[in-house]
């Protein structure tokens, strides 16, 4: 049976090139901000581009937030990716003001110590031991932009959200640029999220998208 994704449309995603990449590798693939879509899909990609607060903002919007929790609740997938990524943190600081992210992974999003910034480019990665995502692809390099990351990680504590992720193992994968050590890529449970851009990262890429569709 073919699987159904939605990449959500919040307004803040390069979100035509994943929908390109999910129906290239035959996924049913649907672009849009309805929450029942959404909530139905096999799997809901959640993307993003510009600044932390402000995709935050135009996430809870559409209602976004209350899709996200509602499917990993569920124990239904859900990615993220970029900002995508950054926004399933427990806050984000951009400009030296803090925002609330979804929550979902314990830590916070900073700016990246560097001398150049932003860090835009192909880069390898150190995949954590047993990572579904990059299984087949661990050393592959892989496309990044981005000013902001997550420098340190741990489990947040969902149950506010009446979510049990306890069960679960997270498995972090990380990137070094210049001074920095970041989350790259995240799994626990239902939620996978990468800092990179699949989408934008070739072959190797492709088959990250392969690995996350195969558990829908």
């Amino acid at each position: 049976m073919t699987k159904k994704a939605v990449v959500f449309d919040y307004g803040f995603g390069n979100v035509r090139s994943m929908v390109r990449a999910l129906a290239n590798l035959g996924v049913d693939t649907t672009l849009t901000s309805d929450y029942r879509q959404a909530l139905e899909a096999d799997g809901l990609v959640v993307p993003g581009v510009g600044a932390f607060a402000a995709c935050m903002a135009g996430l809870k919007h559409v209602d976004g937030d209350r899709v996200i929790y509602d499917r990993i609740r569920a124990g239904r997938p859900v990615l993220g990716v970029c900002v995508g990524e950054q926004i399933m943190f427990e806050h984000g600081t951009e400009h030296g003001e803090q925002a609330d992210g979804i929550g979902l992974i314990g830590g916070s999003v900073d700016p990246l110590d560097a001398d150049v910034v932003p860090h835009m480019g192909w880069d390898t990665i150190d995949a954590a031991e047993g990572s579904v995502l990059l299984k087949g692809v661990e050393h592959a390099r892989f496309y990044f932009v981005h000013s902001y990351a997550a420098m340190d990680v741990h489990p947040a504590d969902t149950s506010r959200f009446s979510i049990d992720l306890s069960g679960e193992r997270e498995q972090v994968s990380w990137c070094r640029y210049d001074r920095s050590r970041f989350v790259a890529a995240y799994e626990r449970g239902p939620l996978s999220a990468t800092q990179f851009h699949p989408e934008k990262s070739g072959d190797a890429g492709a088959q990250l998208l392969k690995n996350w569709i195969a558990t829908l």
